[in-house]
């Protein structure tokens, strides 16, 4: 049985371990070997004699005091909460033929590349992927997250009010229950200027109970964090690269996790580098609601597609409820051609990995499918009207198969 769990994408989180008190006891990690693999980078290994001494020091300090396996138990509790499972993984494989569709990378793919290449210490980026410290601020916002009169979004609290507002107005959109959906940010230096939070999250991510070692581990990671300038103490786009919606209804083991969606700070500093920071980070919320509506219309299911091609469907799904919710007159009435000028961001994170389990569309694919949104919107009858989410279902799925033909041109 799985939870669900949609990022800017949809992914599953596989209940398939249990953290805590069924794993073994911490003891000290190995650490005659030079070399760890990597979890980012399968087969790769990574040699601490490259560090400078500094950050050497503190990288070995955490190999001895993490459990001896904990390779394993930061696996097992990325493929539990399906921390990994997102558009930015190494997707690969495919499901129909590229050759029948034009896809490629986008300038957005590009820049989520540059975010790595431009750190200064490679090995050290390479460290924090081992340790899973680009991961922390998901964990964060996953389990620990709250909605808040408090809460800002964007690294300066430049979206707070636009995306403030957009939530309750599609709070009053939807035919569905909203009442308990929260709206929250995810901030990166927010959680590395607080051991207390980082150490909350080793604690699930590694099974460890004693509170003064996570505390000391999490000061590590900190250190590590901040050792580059680039990183800007968590402040860099690569940590809070993320935007998702999340809800346990159907769950029959809960976490306790209150339905909600996480705008994490990198995603909104990515679309205004690439200039899309006009209605895009509307769109990205939008979409993400978007995910909401297919909860409670259990859509998830309520399909005969499997594998790459149903998370495909949910995902256009997504991107042409959200784009009819921008366009429409009791939605926030914003003009189609403006909007569809933003939606490039779904064009831009569209991935040709036809059939890795988290394909979401061509970038073709995923314009299209906000195209066909906006036009529902503005080529009805009555412009007062709002579709019943179910109607608006059932025109998608009639439209989709129009949306994800072959458009190769030879």
């Amino acid at each position: 049985m799985k939870k669900t769990l949609a990022w800017a994408v949809t992914a599953g989180i596989a209940a398939t371990c249990t953290l805590g008190a069924a794993l073994p006891a911490m003891a000290a990690a190995d650490t005659t070997s030079a070399a760890v693999t990597s979890a980012a980078t399968p087969g790769s290994t990574f040699d601490t004699s490259r560090l400078s001494p500094e950050v050497k020091a503190l990288v070995d300090e955490m190999l001895a005091n993490l459990p001896a396996d904990w390779q394993e138990r930061r696996d097992a509790a990325a493929a539990k909460y399906g921390i990994h499972e997102t558009q930015w993984a190494d997707l690969r494989n495919s499901i129909i033929n590229p050759g029948d569709h034009q896809c490629g990378n986008t300038a957005f793919r590009n820049y989520a590349n540059s975010l790595r290449t431009n750190i200064q210490d490679q090995d050290l980026r390479d460290w924090l992927d081992v340790f899973g410290a680009f991961d922390i601020p998901t964990y964060d916002a996953l389990f620990f997250g709250s909605e808040s009169k408090s809460n800002t979004f964007g690294v300066n609290g430049e979206y707070t009010n636009e995306l403030t507002s957009e939530g309750k107005n599609l709070k009053k959109f939807w035919d569905i229950y909203s009442d308990d959906i929260q709206l929250m940010p995810m901030h990166g230096r927010e959680v590395y200027s607080s051991p207390e939070r980082v150490a909350r999250v080793l604690s699930l991510m590694f099974g460890i109970k004693d509170e003064p070692a996570v505390l000391r581990l999490a000061k590590v990671v900190i250190s590590l964090v901040n050792a580059d300038p680039v990183l800007q103490g968590g402040d860099n786009p690569l940590f809070t690269f993320n935007a998702f919606a999340f809800s346990e209804k159907g769950s029959p083991q809960p976490y306790g996790i209150s339905d909600r969606i996480v705008m994490g700070d990198g995603i909104l500093q990515a679309l205004k580098a690439l200039g899309l920071g006009d209605t895009a980070p509307r769109a990205v919320l939008a979409h993400e609601f978007g995910h909401h509506v297919q909860y409670e219309d259990n859509l998830f299911t309520n399909t005969k597609l499997t594998g790459p091609e149903a998370t495909r469907r949910t995902e256009l799904m997504a991107d042409a409820f959200g784009t009819y919710f921008l366009t429409h007159s009791r939605g926030e009435a914003l003009n189609a051609k403006r909007v569809l000028g933003s939606e490039k961001s779904f064009y831009e994170v569209g991935d040709c990995s036809f059939s890795s389990p988290g394909h979401h569309g061509t970038p073709n694919q995923r314009l299209a499918a906000s195209s066909w949104g906006a036009s529902v919107a503005n080529t009805a009858a009555n412009q007062g009207h709002i579709l019943p989410s179910l109607k608006l279902d059932e025109l998608f799925e009639a439209k989709l198969p129009d949306i994800v033909k072959p458009d190769a041109t030879n």
